[in-house]
């Protein structure tokens, strides 16, 4: 089994993926929130790959989440912060590692490379694919530098794709696989949402999101770094004056939110002495707010997706924009790959089979490619 599934190289799971877009570590960070609004009206995936002075040297991705959390350490001099150095913005602990891999390499070790602590994995784009590759003089070159992602969520669509040679273990329940952690990151509603920028920074870095849960333990939403990405920098004032309940409102207009919020937002800005932010906030209003406002209706009508969704006990009515991604203890393993890959997240909360509502625990894609690893053996 091990021989026919592991014979691909990693190459061959980056087959048709675009090359990155990448900033040097020296570039601003105002400059990388630029990058990151022309990244996402593009239609890919809003992350820059941050790269070192060594040529062909990554030393990390970053997405708009990334900046908020940085902005809302610096909310008395936000404009100051954005001409600091990407360098400023990366964790110090090494947290969301990102790791090179030779397009060579296999599967198998691009599968260890990710569960001992690689959050993502940056593959040099050849031209030709492995044919010519081995052919020689055949290929032509990609762009020098160029490379993309492979992610998590690559890993388990190549085994899912493969999932009859797990037989064994498909059908299992992912309680009876020890797939369910129950040390997930969360926060309640009534909370102040600066209070849970640790949570966020620790979401991006272990490629989950913050539950949103009750005091008795129900799921009523989920602030995730994809759905932060949705909004702009100026979100960070959101962030610094908002309840978690209100940021999951905010967020739910996807960076344009109706003017009493704005109103609000501003309020609380005055009220917390943070001129400043509250500047910058209203230079980016003329910018950012009213052409994303401006063109959101027509993107919105022809992709048909809905910009509300159902109430929450939030005092702007909404909650937040996406619903969360949930599965029982009974769920088998590749029902829960299913579910994850078509609502592209890299988890599911998994809920208590006695009370629906109640929040038992997560699982991760980290913890499912675990799985898989262990059935190569």
């Amino acid at each position: 089994m091990a021989v026919s599934l592991l014979a691909n190289e990693v190459s061959d799971l980056c087959i048709g993926k675009p090359a990155v877009r990448s900033l040097p570590l020296s570039a601003a960070a105002g400059d990388l929130a630029a990058a990151l609004r022309r990244v996402a009206r593009s239609g890919a995936p809003a992350c820059v790959a941050v790269t070192g002075p060594t040529r062909g040297a990554v030393v990390a991705r970053v997405g708009l989440a990334d900046v908020l959390c940085f902005l809302c350490d610096a909310l008395a001099h936000p404009a100051a912060a954005l001409t600091k150095p990407v360098s400023a913005l990366l964790p110090k602990d090494g947290a969301g590692e990102v790791r090179r891999v030779d397009p060579r390499a296999s599967v198998l070790e691009a599968l260890d490379a990710v569960l001992s602590g690689a959050q993502v994995l940056a593959v040099p784009l050849r031209a030709g694919g492995r044919k010519k590759h081995l052919g020689g003089g055949g290929a032509t070159a990609a762009a020098a530098g160029d490379f993309c992602w492979l992610t998590q969520e690559d890993l388990v669509r190549y085994f899912l794709n493969s999932i009859g040679l797990f037989y064994h273990v498909a059908a299992r329940s992912v309680s009876s696989l020890g797939l369910v952690r129950g040390d997930f990151l969360s926060v309640r509603p009534h909370e102040a949402a600066l209070s849970a920028v640790p949570l966020f920074r620790r979401a991006v870095a272990s490629e989950t999101a913050v539950a949103v849960v009750t005091e008795d333990g129900h799921l009523v939403g989920e602030i995730a770094p994809a759905l932060l990405a949705a909004c702009d920098e100026t979100a960070a004032a959101a962030i610094a004056t908002l309840s978690v309940a209100d940021l999951m409102a905010y967020i739910d207009y996807f960076g344009s939110p109706p003017e009493h919020i704005l109103r609000a937002i501003k309020a609380g800005l005055k009220d917390k002495g943070l001129d400043a932010m509250l500047e910058l906030m209203e230079d980016e209003t003329l910018s950012s707010f009213s052409l994303s406002a401006s063109g959101s209706s027509s993107s919105d009508e022809e992709t048909g997706r809905a910009r509300l969704r159902r109430p929450s006990s939030g005092s702007y009515g909404r909650r937040s924009a996406e619903e969360p991604v949930v599965c029982s203890p009974a769920s088998s393993l590749v029902a829960v790959m299913v579910q994850a890959l078509a609502h592209r997240v890299s988890y599911l909360w998994v809920l208590d089979e006695d009370d629906d509502c109640r929040l038992a625990g997560i699982v991760t894609f980290a913890d499912v490619l675990r799985v898989f690893r262990e059935q190569l053996q």
